[in-house]
């Protein structure tokens, strides 16, 4: 059975028309010291925000993983964004066994 909601209710929850989607990524890294982990976590920072997309995650020299979604209210992330992390990581000489989820709901525990 449906719940109806009004508008402000399904504002206030993200759903339905409000829903933002993200997407989770993590992949192996080969990095030697704590500077070169700060430049690659830069350089992918740079990479999101000209894209208008923010992260949650972190890194040390074995591994990255994160969240992403849009850096605006209410926008969700796109496929277009999705593979362009992808192949953004995959292209990265320090990082290998990319992995890149599919889109979620990024408001709804899994």
């Amino acid at each position: 059975m449906e719940t109806k909601r009004s508008r402000r209710l399904r504002k206030k929850l993200y759903v339905d028309e409000f829903k933002v989607l993200g997407f989770s990524f993590f992949c192996h890294l080969n990095l030697t010291n704590e500077e070169e982990c700060d430049l690659l976590i830069n350089d992918f920072l740079s990479f999101l925000e000209g894209r208008g997309l923010v992260m949650g995650g972190g890194a040390d020299l074995s591994s990255f993983d994160g969240f992403v979604v849009p850096e605006r209210r209410y926008d969700s992330a796109s496929e277009d964004d999705r593979v362009a992390v992808e192949q953004w990581l995959t292209a990265h000489n320090a990082c290998s066994e990319v992995e890149v989820s599919p889109l979620v709901d990024a408001n709804q525990p899994e």
